[in-house]
């Protein structure tokens, strides 16, 4: 498939088998994320994998945030649970922050949605499901991630990604898009 073709059929999947994926796969969209062009060569992202009992911790996790968050949506709590308990594979993604220079900073947040963004095409390419969460469930913006992964406080949790076998009954359609022509300025 070109890569222009798999740009316009990536989707986020969030319905997952109850598969475990192999190691070598997950080491795959590791390295895959590492070619991602990146201001310097800092190379400044960090994976923190979680899967297994960590996962268990970090479904409680979720639940205790969620609950805060949505005390009186009790549905709405469910429901992004299900990701995270149907998922095998959790993946928190962080770009290296500069101190004194808040524009390297910036560009290794940059660096690593790319990073982010070839992890997604190579899952597409290993027949793995993949969504980028950067709000709720994925608990981004919370200061309980980090102490949950034992990142260092130079780092930003830049997004959590969901990983696994889709499920083969789920159909999910493409979204509309809004053309290049209505979004570009020639100059």
């Amino acid at each position: 498939m070109s890569i222009i073709q798999a740009l316009k059929e990536r989707r986020a999947i969030r319905n997952y088998e109850d598969t475990p994926v192999e190691e070598g796969k997950i080491q795959q969209l590791l390295e895959a994320a590492t070619y991602a062009p990146n201001d310097r060569l800092r190379e400044p992202w960090n994976f923190y994998v979680i899967k297994d009992e960590a996962k268990k911790r970090y479904e409680a996790l979720a639940q205790e945030y969620l609950q805060e968050r949505f005390p009186t949506k009790p549905h709405l709590v469910e429901s992004s649970l299900k990701v995270v308990t149907s998922t095998p594979v959790v993946i928190v993604v962080t770009a290296d922050q500069v101190p004194d220079d808040s524009d390297a900073s910036h560009d290794n947040v940059f660096a690593v949605c790319c990073a982010i963004q070839s992890m997604w095409l190579a899952a597409g390419e290993l027949g793995l499901g993949f969504v980028w969460r950067t709000r709720g469930v994925g608990l981004v913006h919370d200061e309980r991630m980090h102490q949950f992964i034992g990142s260092p406080e130079n780092q930003k949790v830049v997004g959590t990604i969901f990983i696994g076998y889709p499920k083969a009954d789920q159909e999910v359609p493409a979204t509309k898009r809004t053309p290049y022509t209505k979004k570009t300025v020639w100059l």
